[in-house]
């Protein structure tokens, strides 16, 4: 782990490493990710981007399966876009508190 600290806390920008493949990279405060942030696989490929509110994921977010776009939106409420492996527009909609409100399925 790479990143400052402020009285004994994880703060400000930080980078997570493990068996030296990057897994994390984004901002703390007080201990917990806020912010920013950047989550990777075993290889190091992103796999998730989105902010960070007392360590939960929250707002804008993008998520990857293999290098391929899956999900853009807003993580928890808001307007997403879900696609399928082939990069096909699977649903078009939004989510409160994270689960799907109405469906529009896109044929």
């Amino acid at each position: 782990m790479e990143g400052e600290y402020l009285n004994g806390k994880k703060n400000g920008k930080r980078k997570k490493y493990f068996s030296d493949i990057i897994r994390f990279e984004g901002e703390y405060l007080k201990g917990e990710r806020n912010g920013k942030g950047k989550e990777y696989d075993d290889n190091g490929k992103l796999i998730f981007e989105s902010e960070f509110i007392n360590g939960n994921k929250n707002g804008k977010a993008k998520e990857y399966n293999k290098g391929k776009l899956i999900f853009e939106g807003e993580y928890l409420n808001g307007k997403v876009k879900e696609y399928d492996f082939n990069g096909n527009l699977e649903y078009e909609g939004e989510y409160l508190n994270g689960k799907k409100m109405e469906k529009k399925r896109i044929f």
